[in-house]
């Protein structure tokens, strides 16, 4: 199974929402199955087959998430990001400011969910393969 160094390194190489899609492959082939990362600090759960998990730490001091969703101000900002026009930090920031508490990454749907404090879908995209 895949190892938090691996999944790391991995990450390392994402400097942009246009890099997002050739690392959902690396993962994948990897063995991840899904994962959900939490704005609020960073810290990410990696899935496996039969119940493996692998936990990646805070990456950042606990930011607050605004207690209501502003959905299209975030698929705006989103969109901007995915064109590589902000890095990933930049992308945090602005999901804590629109309400987005996390996201969840299918690897078998290749979609990606985001979702606010109250758990509530607020975005479902394809991830592009």
């Amino acid at each position: 199974m895949f190892t938090v160094e691996q999944l790391r390194t991995a990450h390392s190489k994402v400097k942009s929402g246009a890099d997002f899609p050739a690392y959902i492959r690396e993962i994948k082939a990897m063995g991840v199955t899904h994962y959900e990362t939490y704005v609020s600090d960073g810290h990410i759960n990696y899935y496996g087959t039969e119940n493996y998990v692998a936990k990646v730490p805070a990456k950042y001091e606990t930011i607050t998430i605004a207690e209501n969703a502003d959905m299209e101000m975030f698929k705006a900002e989103l969109k901007a990001h995915q064109q590589g026009k902000t890095d990933f930090l930049t992308f945090i920031k602005m999901c804590a400011e629109t309400g987005i508490e996390k996201w969840e990454i299918c690897m078998y749907k290749m979609t990606c969910t985001y979702f606010d404090k109250a758990g509530n879908e607020i975005l479902l995209e394809e991830i592009p393969q």
